[in-house]
């Protein structure tokens, strides 16, 4: 059986707010996100449909992996 996430059914702060949304705007996969924040990747889904946060992945590499020239 799968773990628990640490902050299972715990009511989301803003501060989790703000670092979700500053995760997304950083082109992080869902599943990181959920990750990082201890979470579910269906409870990130379901706050940021609630925060109004689209979670597509903009056309950018992720983890900005952008090549230096």
């Amino acid at each position: 059986m799968a773990r628990t996430p640490a902050k299972h059914r715990q009511p989301w702060a803003p501060q989790d707010n703000q670092q979700l949304r500053q995760l997304v705007k950083g082109n992080t996969p869902t599943r990181v996100i959920g990750r990082k924040m201890g979470r579910t990747p269906a409870a990130v889904q379901a706050q940021a449909g609630k925060q109004g946060v689209s979670l597509k992945p903009t056309n950018q590499s992720p983890y900005n992996r952008r090549k230096n020239k």
